[in-house]
């Protein structure tokens, strides 16, 4: 059966019914009919075990860091653990371009996935609105006399679709942009916030450009943010779904890893926190882009501390990164197979600089021989790694009962937590940190204007922040056809500052804040069939 059958066919519980299994009284639930519901406050817990779930360098093929997020708290429920999942909301340009859905696989999956892979509670559509909203307040005020004086706009337009011809676009007032919704400032201060206090501080904060004399110019000045709040007020709650097997799942915020940060809401983690002895939670694609950010920034700025990491791996991703091309990716190949486990370790590494805990879990493939997972095992063995395997897809929790046991052990060992960087280092020392340590690069280049905009940000006494990279999540380096480690210099092409999400914007070599549609979108597949939605994964 496809997914979406198999989401389908599930029996689920009524939201009120996972809500009172947390201790959520119906008072505290704004509804969104019998499968979702939005959370208005937190419960008492504490002490809780943060789980976080990321990977290697991913491929085209996918590796299911969510398949196994969903699985590992499903075997934990069934271990009659207290336990929640704190996820991001996919967002529709993926859903209908090439990645597809985002709300795992198989027979670990979130429900109700229609919902969650399209429209859900609104929360995307709330954040697209108050950033447009945004421009075109801008725009209004120079239109209306300018008294800001604001000589270059900085802040652009978003849509949660792919929109190739967006990227460039001239309006009345000039050469501009869209980002993707999840690219957006508004997304990552919404997912950064930890209250409504600090949502409305990180709102006012928000640089939208440029005076005559390059001074910021902030949102606050144009008297906007409470209608900001207005728009986004109920969005900011949390929203409550579960698993197939009813695992409570908080999903909430959804940047990308790529280009965002690639958390969900710190809000809901902290939700999901006071709720559950343990929390599983995801970073989005390898541990370079999402467990860093993770770090540097969710934790930074919200006292989290993951207590282990589950960082995923798959036979076909180790191939791939071991050189074996996406066509031959079933073909038996030693050689080149153990070769990729020299990514796989350069994210162990690179995990063990933050903290103590990690465990490798192979998510595997019913392509997978007993011989390629041996390897993979007795690699791990004699590395003295903390190994499982999950198998969640095809068997829902029960699959993942090993890694559950696996993480468990783990996440009672000592913890040392640290953070990469001190955010007093200067922009170009914490972009060479995070290039030499985590890339591995020998060096960093920069394109022309960048070193302006580093200035512009110097000369306005908000270099002190930490920084949020943008590249390819297939290449530990700038460019996604290089699978090498090491030996390379990055290229920086970019600079955004991100003041009211508290970080700078540091784009690589080709990355796009505005993805397009492949050659065959996943659109064509997608229908209204007697009122079912069929071809959506």
């Amino acid at each position: 059966m496809t997914d979406i059958e198999i989401a389908r066919e599930c029996k689920s519980k009524d939201i009120k019914e996972v809500a009172a299994s947390l201790g959520i009284s119906e008072d505290n639930l704004f509804m969104y009919g019998h499968s979702k519901a939005k959370v208005l406050c937190n419960g008492d817990k504490t002490n809780s075990k943060l789980v976080l779930v990321t990977a290697m360098s991913p491929t085209p093929l996918g590796e299911g860091k969510t398949t196994v997020s969903i699985g590992l708290a499903d075997a934990l429920n069934m271990k009659n653990k207290s336990v929640c999942l704190a996820l991001r909301q996919p967002s529709m340009g993926p859903v209908f371009g090439m990645k597809g859905g985002a709300t795992g696989g198989g027979y670990s999956q979130v429900i109700p996935m229609e919902d969650i892979n399209l429209h859900f509670t609104g929360d995307f559509h709330a954040i697209t609105a108050a950033n447009n909203l945004i421009c075109a307040a801008v725009d209004n005020h120079i239109e209306q006399g300018n008294s800001l004086d604001i000589h270059r706009v900085t802040f652009e337009r978003c849509l949660d679709v792919n929109d190739r011809a967006l990227r460039n676009i001239t309006t009345k007032y000039g050469s501009t942009s869209f980002n993707i919704t999840a690219a957006s400032e508004i997304m990552s201060i919404l997912c950064l916030a930890n209250d409504f206090d600090d949502l409305r501080n990180r709102l006012s904060n928000i640089v939208i450009g440029l005076n005559s004399n390059d001074e910021y110019v902030y949102l606050k000045d144009l008297n906007i943010v409470g209608s900001l709040l207005v728009i986004l007020k109920e969005a900011f709650n949390p929203n409550l779904v579960q698993t197939l097997e009813g695992t409570p799942a908080f999903i909430h915020g959804g940047p990308f890893a790529n280009i965002a940060h690639g958390c969900n809401s710190v809000r809901a983690t902290k939700m999901a926190l006071s709720y559950s002895d343990y929390v599983i939670t995801e970073a989005g694609f390898g541990a370079d882009l999402g467990a860093e950010k993770f770090f540097d920034i969710k934790c930074r700025y919200s006292n989290l501390k993951p207590d282990c990491v589950v960082l995923v791996t798959t036979i076909k991703a180790l191939k791939y990164h071991g050189g074996v091309s996406k066509e031959n990716i079933l073909t038996r190949n030693d050689e080149l197979y153990i070769k990729g486990f020299n990514n796989l370790v350069t994210h162990y590494e690179n995990i063990k600089k933050f903290t103590s805990n990690v465990v490798v879990c192979l998510n595997k493939f019913n392509t997978d021989t007993n011989e390629e997972i041996k390897l993979l095992s007795d690699f791990c063995r004699n590395n003295n790694i903390p190994f499982s395997i999950s198998t969640a897809y095809s068997d829902g929790g029960v699959g993942a009962s090993d890694l559950a046991d696996v993480v468990l052990e783990e996440i009672n060992s000592a913890n040392d937590f640290n953070l990469l960087y001190d955010v007093d280092l200067s922009i170009k020392d914490k972009i060479e940190k995070v290039a030499k340590e985590i890339y591995r690069a020998d060096n960093v280049l920069y394109t022309d204007g960048v070193l302006d905009k580093i200035k512009d940000i110097e000369n306005n006494n908000l270099s002190n922040l930490p920084i949020c990279v943008s590249k390819t999540q297939y290449s530990l380096s700038d460019d996604a056809k290089n699978i090498k480690i090491g030996g390379y210099s990055i290229t920086v092409s970019d600079i955004k500052l991100y003041n009211g999400a508290g970080f700078i914007t540091v784009l690589l070599g080709s990355v796009l804040t505005m993805p397009g549609l492949p050659k065959k979108p996943n659109y064509e597949k997608i229908d209204l069939v007697n009122d079912n939605i069929i071809g959506l994964s």
